[in-house]
């Protein structure tokens, strides 16, 4: 009976140690060696990123040439003002502008300068003597007498960050300086509509986090015709010769685009990373068969049949694989001789000029008639040599409008001066880098937060010390960014939102994010239900028989104390 009672306890003794040694040891053990590893990552920052409030400053020069202030306005005029606009996009996305308005008289050096013959070299001059700071601008204002504007212009855009405003009769008109200021302010206004941020051009680098209303229908052709903010850009110049029987054809790439085309790349180098390559494909035919017009004595290629032009032709051109970078075609195409000349209608049957159209975010394509070069005599093959300034011009024209360059024509009584051989002025620069920077910015926060959102849902995926470097390092450079736009600092501000939409996109797309994105709790059970329940039952079946014990013990001795 002893010994029965001895291995009893015994029993006992044993399955309580195991059960201890399970439940203090293994269990933190297993737990310890299976949890996902995830690093801290600063989710309320995040948080007050996904409601976005940018404030976008820049600063604006108003300089007042003689004759345009009697000297009791001059001893009157303001040192500065502040323009502030303020607009709700949605819910989520407030914007605020503002342009700290300076007030000055011009000095002698200037006044020299805007008594040149012409605008354009008073806007030379003017320029060498002071480079603007990025993202400012100086509107220079003349007496209504000056003979530097026509009569029909009241103001002139330079190709710099220089704007000159003539003086109208009503401005002349008032007494104090109060007046003339509120007549000017308008006047103002409207100048930075054209030379610095818009609401229009900043909404539309926030397409894809706002949704447009009825009304922006500009904003939203302009957004989807650009491409959309990458840090680098591979560009493709290719020459299609559907018939090399007859026409052999000689294009000097090489010479050309340095020309025309390195000059526009070299100024949007803070923007991206440009690469640029050429080919030359034979027999690559159109994919759409021209009409013959007898009334033209052409082909006709109709715009309802552009849109399945591409898709051939893009069979053909072949894809940069080792890069990630959006890709801008660039396509020359010479007609056969039995479909020449050719020539491309827009949709109201009128022929276009340039005979050449693009594709938002694809390219553009040139048709280049060679019929008229050579006689019903020649002999096949035919050599012809490519006029590559009429062709470089059309591309040039194509690749501003898919960088983003805005094409709405200028107020009435505006006068824009040419881009020159650059092809870029220096406020259209300032305007383009305001618009990257808030679409990087955009992009950024919209990125890291559906991240976050994403590991906040699922808690089996491993956060590993690279990622949340990334993530740190993105909110980080946002932060920035937005307080060098509201800064003015126009340069930083747009490095820092490369970096910070460079480092969202690496941890976004970091492959071990997606090690254990899809492994449910049910393959878990599956896998530790055959390997814990075997040695879990005996265990708790033992515990449940001591407690049973040792509550029939108790119940025994509370009977003989009764």
């Amino acid at each position: 009976m002893a010994t029965t009672e001895v291995e009893r306890r015994r029993g006992q003794l044993a399955a309580l140690s195991i059960a201890a040694v399970v439940i203090i040891v293994g269990v933190p053990l297993w737990w310890r060696t299976t949890e996902t590893y995830r690093a801290w990552l600063p989710f309320s920052q995040i948080r007050d990123l996904s409601k976005l409030q940018l404030h976008l400053s820049a600063d604006v020069e108003v300089v007042f040439a003689r004759g345009t202030l009697t000297p009791e306005q001059q001893k009157r005029v303001p040192l500065t003002q502040t323009q502030d606009e303020e607009h709700a996009v949605d819910e989520s996305t407030v914007l605020r502008y503002t342009h700290e308005i300076k007030y000055r008289t011009a000095t002698i050096m200037e006044e020299d300068a805007l008594s040149k013959p012409t605008a354009a070299e008073a806007d030379l001059s003017l320029h060498m003597l002071s480079e603007s700071p990025c993202g400012s601008s100086v509107v220079y204002v003349i007496p209504e007498v000056s003979l530097l504007l026509p009569e029909n212009v009241k103001v002139y855009i330079g190709q710099r960050r220089t704007a000159i405003l003539r003086m109208d009769a009503e401005m002349r008109a008032g007494k104090t300086v109060e007046q003339l200021l509120g007549v000017l302010k308008p006047q103002i206004k409207q100048v930075l509509r054209v030379m610095s941020f818009s609401h229009t051009d900043i909404t539309a680098a926030l397409s894809d986090r706002v949704r447009f209303n009825p009304g922006s229908k500009e904003s939203m052709t302009h957004s989807m015709r650009a491409f959309t903010s990458s840090p680098g850009y591979e560009i493709t110049f290719s020459l299609l010769n559907p018939d090399p029987k007859s026409h052999r054809l000689h294009w000097n790439i090489e010479g050309a685009v340095q020309t025309y085309i390195q000059p526009f790349l070299t100024k949007l180098s803070p923007l991206a990373n440009f690469s640029m390559d050429s080919q030359m494909l034979h027999y690559a035919m159109l994919g759409v068969n021209p009409r013959y017009d007898n009334d033209r004595g052409a082909y006709i290629l109709h715009a309802d049949s552009l849109a399945h032009v591409i898709n051939p032709v893009e069979a053909r051109l072949g894809s940069n694989a080792a890069s990630s970078n959006p890709v801008l075609n660039f396509l020359l195409y010479v007609p056969d001789a039995q479909h020449s000349p050719l020539y491309i209608r827009d949709h109201k049957k009128m022929e276009v000029p340039s005979n050449a159209f693009h594709s938002p975010r694809w390219g553009g394509i040139m048709v280049y008639n060679v019929k008229n070069l050579y006689g019903p005599e020649a002999e096949f093959p035919v050599n012809i040599d490519i006029n590559m300034a009429e062709v470089m011009g059309v591309f040039l024209t194509q690749l501003r409008l898919l960088v983003g360059m805005q094409s709405s024509p200028p107020p009435p009584g505006f006068s824009v001066a040419p881009c020159g051989s650059v092809g870029l002025a220096d406020w259209e620069l300032d305007r383009l880098m305001w618009s990257r920077s808030v679409e990087n910015i955009a992009t950024a926060t919209t990125t890291i937060t559906s991240l976050a959102q994403l590991l906040d849902q699922i808690g089996n995926i491993v956060i590993n010390d690279n990622i949340a470097q990334q993530v740190s390092s993105a909110v980080t450079s946002v932060q920035l960014a937005v307080a060098e736009l509201e800064a003015g600092n126009l340069g930083f501000a747009l490095q820092y939102s490369k970096e910070a939409i460079l480092a969202s996109e690496k941890a976004f797309f970091d492959p071990s994010l997606l090690h254990l994105l899809y492994f449910p709790d049910d393959q878990k059970f599956a896998i530790y239900i055959p390997l814990f329940l075997p040695m879990c039952v005996p265990i708790l079946l033992s515990l449940l028989k001591i407690a049973s014990e040792a509550r029939q013990r108790y119940r025994e001795k509370q009977a003989k104390k009764d």
